[in-house]
């Protein structure tokens, strides 16, 4: 597929895909024409690069954990970096206290809602939390 496809595919822009080419995050295949041809497996990688960039993991990160990031749950380093262990750690622990503050605007938001669709008469007060 053409990177305009693989945009539609995936929702992210075609100059963000190029971007992510030049960080050695994707790889296309090319064509004897030289035009780039990006293989179905890269939308499941693109939306994987997506998710981490969201959660503020470094696109040198990323390019280091891609190996890992198609292998179950055996994965097999073969010579572990202190440094980026330690960078992992970081950004493990970083995306944790989000999901937290994350989980915590969710529930309030539920209950505002909640509380909106009771005023409402919409739900009745008996079925709130």
């Amino acid at each position: 597929m053409r990177i305009g496809e693989l945009s539609k595919k995936t929702g992210v822009p075609t100059r963000m895909l190029r971007y992510y080419e030049e960080q050695g995050l994707i790889t296309p295949r090319r064509l004897d024409n030289g035009y780039r041809e990006y293989d179905e497996y890269l939308i499941d990688r693109v939306h994987k690069i997506r998710g981490l960039l969201d959660a503020g993991v470094p696109t040198r990160i990323i390019g280091d954990m891609l190996p890992c990031l198609h292998q179950g749950p055996e994965i097999v380093v073969t010579d572990p970096d202190p440094e980026l262990r330690e960078m992992l750690v970081a950004q493990r622990d970083k995306m944790t206290e989000r999901i937290a503050f994350l989980e915590q605007n969710r529930d309030a938001l539920t209950r505002y809602i909640e509380a909106m669709d009771i005023t409402a008469g919409v739900l009745p007060a008996a079925r709130t939390r």
